[in-house]
């Protein structure tokens, strides 16, 4: 009988039918394209673990080889696989994986005591671990939690978005309803019918929402990899999908439109059958009958219209409560998004591309390799479009500083310690002061000195002298004071631990360091080599016990105004120059380094910006259910008001106060935070609040609330059209007005 029912009932509500089909269609496409990005992204990353760190789960280094024998007896134990390239002849590392990923902490917990090993000889591979979700007990991993947690809230999102959808199709056959009940139909039976109708309308869109969420996450993969496409050491991702990920997906959907067909079932059926056989709900309690904020204003400047309008949105406050959320999130974070990225660009080409745009066009890295065994620097600079080059080492030492060697300003201000607070060490009479060694070929070493004003020797080292006055000016605009007293001949090199090393003779002093791709820390004495005059050193002097492996670095010059192209062509010459002298190297460019740099922030922008679009998506598609679903309510209502004297156009500026609020109120909300959050981050950065006026991304912020007008003034407009082209003077004539 209730089959018979159900199959009438819809068969005479097209309307409702479309509306439930539409909202499980929805549903099931939003939950489907996350569930796809989040399986995507975790396969995507699976696969670099594996490829970028291997597949072991764990490794331990044994001292005895009948060590690894004994591992191979314990039951959890699949592989146990020797590292030759981290052993040694006093240890052996060996790598382990697991018939049972679940059990792997307990097993190692029992091998430790077998074994008798101690923590440090043992090493879990934690991140493919996590990935598998298996988390260490003592250091639980958020990412399953929290990917757990935005898929619940998007179903939370979606079960009241779409229980304003079935409420509207509910209510549409109230009468019926409530002549069921009459009739002696159990509050249980009708919510069981209703649930029924729900189920039989959702099941066809169900399946093809879910369908078209998978596409659309295809869609967005190939879309990020077009935008990464060119990033260096990058793969592209590849759409996958499980079985699992797909039945999760589609039943996630279902429980979520079955939840929200409950919702208002439950509270239709709870409706006493006289009221439901008149069509209307029961009055709500409005909160004490206080007028909220925003009628107060609305009837300040509107008078009554206000007052209408102001008391319409506060009835409808629950179920615009998804369209004020939305809307207000979606601005605030498309907004907040760009106007970080343009601080961050604006921070970023300051201290770094545009800082050293003429320090360096191509830069190789030599690992393992010494100065003095390189031996291509008149064939690099030989090469076609280049106009300088520079190789350098670097290391790093300490220079034990007597008090009184400080400049007479440094001294003024209190000393280095006045300055560098922590980060400067005193010793007994002076300071110990980090000592950055940068090493230079011998021509461009003569060559540095002549530029700052020096006698060319290949005798001595050159002083940086300067250090940051952090009293009066920040990191942004940095203001200098000389380090060492003017005329300073010698200074005396120590370890880290300040083990005198030796005297080093100094050529002079500059302010201006060599114009090299370098950061050099504000309360260091930074010194200048020759490659002669450290070959020397390390003959006649104790050497400082190096702080970083070997390392050549080469820096290239082009011609003024190189293009990409240009940079990219002298990078693959320096490459294949280097490559067949035998030498390991990176080499790099920096206009492709920036082109890479704009185009991943391009592409963090669009994935951010169109998650933005989809959190907006979601409030727009409430405004219109409210606008377009509840059209007998307001027909009635509109009803009353035509019977005080209300003129129909009076009645249409209802709608537009109404629909003038709800997409207002996010923006003017949008634009308060964000002035003070860009007034924040600029005074943390001490940046011209000038620089940013000039870039700020005020088109696409622009575009985004006109998008927001746009559609919610569409959904008054369709909304107030559908309500004021009935005959309301003929609703007069109905009781259940009264």
């Amino acid at each position: 009988m209730w089959k018979s029912f159900s199959r009438d009932d819809l068969a005479h509500t097209p309307a409702a039918v479309r509306t439930m089909a539409l909202s499980a269609l929805a549903a099931s496409f939003f939950l489907a394209l996350l569930c796809g990005l989040f399986y995507n992204a975790w396969t995507y990353e699976m696969d670099r673990v594996l490829r970028e760190e291997g597949s072991w789960q764990a490794r331990l280094t044994l001292t005895d080889g009948a060590q690894a024998e004994t591992l191979e007896q314990f039951a959890q134990v699949d592989t146990v696989t020797p590292n030759e390239g981290l052993s040694g002849p006093d240890a052996l590392v060996v790598e382990l994986t697991f018939r049972d990923r679940t059990a792997v902490y307990d097993t190692l917990g029992l091998i430790r005591d077998r074994l008798g090993l101690d923590d440090d000889q043992i090493q879990t591979h934690d991140t493919l671990l996590s990935l598998y979700g298996v988390t260490d007990p003592d250091h639980p991993a958020l990412l399953l939690p929290f990917l757990a947690g935005v898929l619940a809230l998007l179903v939370a999102a979606l079960v009241l978005l779409l229980r304003n959808a079935f409420e509207i199709t509910m209510q549409a056959r109230l009468h019926r309803l409530g002549i069921l009940a009459s009739v002696g139909a159990t509050p249980r039976q009708l919510r069981l019918c209703l649930l029924q109708e729900a189920a039989a309308v959702s099941l066809l869109p169900l399946a093809v929402g879910t369908l078209l969420g998978f596409a659309a996450c295809r869609g967005v993969l190939a879309a990020v990899n077009q935008v990464a496409a060119g990033l260096p050491d990058r793969q592209p991702a590849v759409f996958t999908l499980h079985p699992a990920v797909a039945a999760a997906a589609l039943l996630a959907a279902l429980v979520t439109v079955l939840l929200s067909a409950w919702l208002p079932a439950r509270r239709l059926c709870r409706i006493p059958p006289l009221e439901a056989m008149r069509g209307t709900l029961p009055p709500q309690a409005r909160g004490k009958g206080k007028r909220s904020l925003t009628t107060r204003l609305l009837a300040r400047c509107f008078g009554i219209r206000g007052e209408l309008a102001g008391s319409a949105l506060q009835a409808q406050k629950k179920s615009l409560r998804i369209a004020n959320l939305s809307l207000l999130l979606s601005f605030l974070g498309f907004t907040a998004i760009l106007c970080f990225f343009t601080l961050s660009g604006i921070s970023t080409d300051m201290t770094y591309f545009a800082r050293y745009q003429d320090a360096w066009d191509v830069m190789a890295t030599l690992p393992d390799t010494r100065l003095s065994d390189f031996s291509l620097t008149g064939e690099l600079t030989a090469l076609p479009g280049v106009e300088d080059c520079l190789v350098y080492e670097k290391q790093q030492a300490a220079v034990l500083l007597p008090a009184e060697a400080q400049s007479d300003a440094l001294q003024a201000l209190g000393g280095l310690g006045a300055l560098a607070g922590e980060e400067a060490t005193a010793t007994q009479g002076g300071w110990l002061v980090e000592a950055p060694l940068v090493i230079l070929d011998d021509a461009g070493f003569l060559r540095f000195c002549e530029e700052a004003g020096i006698a060319p020797s290949l005798d001595g080292a050159v002083l940086l002298n300067r250090v940051w006055d952090s009293q009066h000016s920040n990191f942004r605009n940095r203001q200098y004071l000389p380090f060492v007293q003017p005329g300073t001949a010698a200074l005396t090199l120590a370890e880290g631990d300040g083990t005198t090393l030796g005297a080093l003779p100094l050529l002079g002093l500059t302010d201006t360091p060599p114009n090299l791709r370098e950061e050099y820390d504000q309360y260091t004495l930074v010194l200048f080599w020759s490659r002669s005059l450290w070959e020397r050193w390390t003959r006649e002097h104790s050497l400082p016990t190096p702080a970083r492996e070997p390392e050549v670095l080469v820096r290239l010059l082009g011609r003024e105004g190189i293009s990409q192209g240009e940079c990219e062509t002298l990078q693959e010459e320096v490459t294949a120059l280097l490559e067949g002298a035998g030498y390991a190297c990176t080499v790099e460019n920096r206009l492709t380094e920036r082109a890479d740099n704009d185009r991943m922030i391009q592409g963090a922008e669009a994935i951010l910006g169109a998650f933005c679009l989809l959190v907006a998506a979601i409030g727009l598609a409430n405004v219109f259910l409210n606008t377009l679903g509840f059209v007998e309510q307001r027909r009635r209502a509109f009803a009353r008001y035509l019977s005080l004297g209300m003129t129909p156009r009076e009645l249409r500026s209802l709608f537009w106060m109404e629909g003038a609020v709800l997409a207002l109120r996010p923006l003017v909300i949008t634009l308060l935070l964000t002035v003070g959050m860009v007034t924040l981050m600029l005074r943390a950065s001490y940046l011209d609040p000038a620089l940013f006026l000039a870039e700020a991304p005020v088109l696409p912020v622009a575009l985004f609330a006109l998008g927001i007008l746009f559609f919610v003034a569409l959904a008054y407009a369709l909304g107030a059209h559908r309500v004021l082209s009935a005959d309301l003077t003929g609703l007069l004539k109905d009781d259940s007005l009264l």
